[in-house]
């Protein structure tokens, strides 16, 4: 299991070790874009940690081509909160960044988060775009654009480990939201959170319209908990005209046919996610968020 490691939990030249934890499930169509961006940083004391949940397909034969890589299989019925702690519990590194398997990261992302830390942060939020192919893929794109800044919707990926184990690490009850209830606990501790300019990338292939309205009402069915935590941000997270849009009306109106494709994909998101809390309030809930990661 896993190959073997180079790097200690040291500083190299001045550079302490991060440790890029990503969970994975059926991602052979996107790993390995993730994995040649976190070895081409210009931070290069790393290790990355793969946290697979029982793929079938090729994800873990692409994984295991990298020597840098520590991989573990931790079976399936296993939900993404749970697999980021794990890679934790595995990792060196005095900082941790957590990385969807269809991200990619430009060069400079790490060295900035880093920087960051010589100011006193501790927590990092990074800027992503969207890339993929066809009409809906630029609607998702120029959603995306809107959520740049937005301290509800985007959420941080990079912490120190002394911070991330203090405000106990991801909720492993929470199977949405989870994001967004970590970055809550870090503000409730007093930590600011800093933000870098350096983009990712966030792979979404030719999006599928129906498989997005499905996965938010699979989300809806497991979003209870964090509601029930956070009345006052969901208010402001979860409704189909958010503030943001508003701000970046601009942006919008600069690009009416994909506006109107956004728009209407968001209002089938937001019905779906609805019906989705519905099912769980009222009906017999055995659904578990088993998620692709990509």
């Amino acid at each position: 299991m896993g190959v073997k490691l180079t790097q200690q939990n040291e500083d190299i030249k001045g550079k302490p070790l991060v440790s890029v934890i990503i969970p994975t499930f059926n991602s052979s169509s996107a790993i390995d874009t993730c994995i040649k961006s976190v070895i081409s940083q210009t931070h290069d004391n790393t290790e990355i940690i793969v946290v697979d949940s029982g793929s079938v397909d090729d994800t873990k034969n692409i994984v295991r081509k990298y020597e840098k890589v520590k991989f573990f299989n931790i079976g399936s019925e296993r939900s993404r909160t749970y697999a980021r702690n794990y890679g934790v519990k595995n990792a060196k590194g005095k900082y941790l960044i957590f990385l969807d398997s269809d991200i990619e990261l430009s060069p400079k992302v790490i060295e900035e988060c880093i920087e960051k830390t010589r100011e006193n942060f501790e927590v990092v939020t990074f800027p992503e775009a969207i890339v993929g192919e066809g009409f809906w893929a630029a609607c998702r794109a120029l959603e995306a654009k809107c959520y740049l800044g937005d301290d509800l919707i985007e959420a941080p990926r990079f912490f120190s480990r002394h911070t991330f184990n203090e405000v106990g690490g991801f909720d492993e009850n929470m199977t949405a939201g989870e994001d967004w209830d970590l970055r809550e606990r870090v503000l409730q501790r007093g930590y600011k959170i800093a933000r870098i300019k350096a983009m990712t990338m966030h792979h979404e292939g030719k999006v599928n319209p129906i498989m997005r309205i499905k996965k938010k009402y699979d989300y809806g069915r497991t979003l209870d908990k964090y509601m029930g935590k956070y009345k006052g941000n969901t208010r402001k997270q979860i409704p189909l005209l958010r503030s943001c849009y508003y701000r970046n009306r601009r942006i919008l109106i600069k690009d009416p046919a994909h506006t109107i494709g956004f728009f209407l994909l968001k209002m089938l998101e937001t019905l779906a996610t609805g019906l989705g809390l519905i099912r769980n309030k009222f009906g017999n809930n055995t659904h578990l968020n088993k998620e692709s990661y990509v």
